[in-house]
């Protein structure tokens, strides 16, 4: 099955600041570009910290003052005037981050854990490599139902299981699937109910799968025409027709 990592879907073209731009500055470049959170970069580019939009003072920011720009390099440093409140003073420490390996799923539960739009990626000795957002993350999981029909067709039943695909039946609306026909073992469902549950891009998982033979108790027997079930089914439940 496919499990896509942050890598694939990042933008690696990145808006960020110095940990001594000053706060006029970096809330110009939020109101220019629309920005809602910033990566804060210290001397050595390794990311410091995150700033977002409601960090900042209550303030406008003054005309004339030039966004910093840096995509995958270093940034671009200013030095604040005397008295001004720089990003180090207002930015969020420790940084939430994101691994370029790490699983999409995993991306969007630190974005809803953390309430964030958008969570900086970092490489193992914490220099910024990229940015993944909801929009990002939208593209993988908001998929058409007939790709994962096809996905958990090809991948869940004929690669892994080894399934007849005629034998079974997989429909899918916004992204609930409903399995239904039979598999050759009573073991098989929760493996296959669990798999599909793994695609990105499934939301939930009701089984009606039968089965031929029962692998689970003492000795085989043929299924008794009832339907097992697995995910949200219920024991003697009717597939829908």
């Amino acid at each position: 099955m496919s499990r896509r990592k942050v890598r694939e879907v990042m933008a690696t073209e990145v808006l960020a600041v110095a940990v001594d731009t000053p706060v006029s500055e970096l809330a110009a470049l939020m109101a220019a570009t629309g920005l809602r959170t910033v990566p804060v970069l210290g001397t050595t580019g390794r990311l410091a910290g995150l700033v977002a939009a409601a960090d900042l003072p209550p303030q406008a920011a003054p005309p004339g003052h030039r966004a910093v720009r840096r995509v995958l390099g270093r940034p671009r440093h200013s030095r604040p005037p005397a008295g001004a409140v720089a990003a180090r003073d207002v930015m969020r420490v420790p940084v939430v981050t994101t691994s370029p390996e790490a699983p999409l799923a995993e991306a969007a539960q630190s974005l809803s854990r953390n309430q964030l739009s958008e969570l900086p990626v970092a490489d193992s000795c914490g220099h910024l490599v990229g940015v993944v957002s909801w929009a990002d993350l939208g593209h993988v999981f908001l998929r058409p139902d007939c790709d994962l029909v096809h996905e958990i067709i090809r991948d869940v039943f004929v690669r892994y299981l080894g399934t007849d695909p005629s034998l079974v039946r997989v429909g899918v609306q916004d992204g609930l699937v409903t399995l239904s026909g039979s598999v050759a073992a009573k073991s098989m469902i929760p493996l296959a109910v669990a798999m599909c549950r793994a695609v990105e891009g499934v939301v939930d998982v009701v089984s009606y799968l039968a089965y031929a033979a029962d692998d689970t108790a003492a000795g085989d027997s043929p299924a008794t025409g009832r339907p097992a079930t697995g995910g949200l089914a219920r024991d003697g439940a009717e597939p829908p027709r």
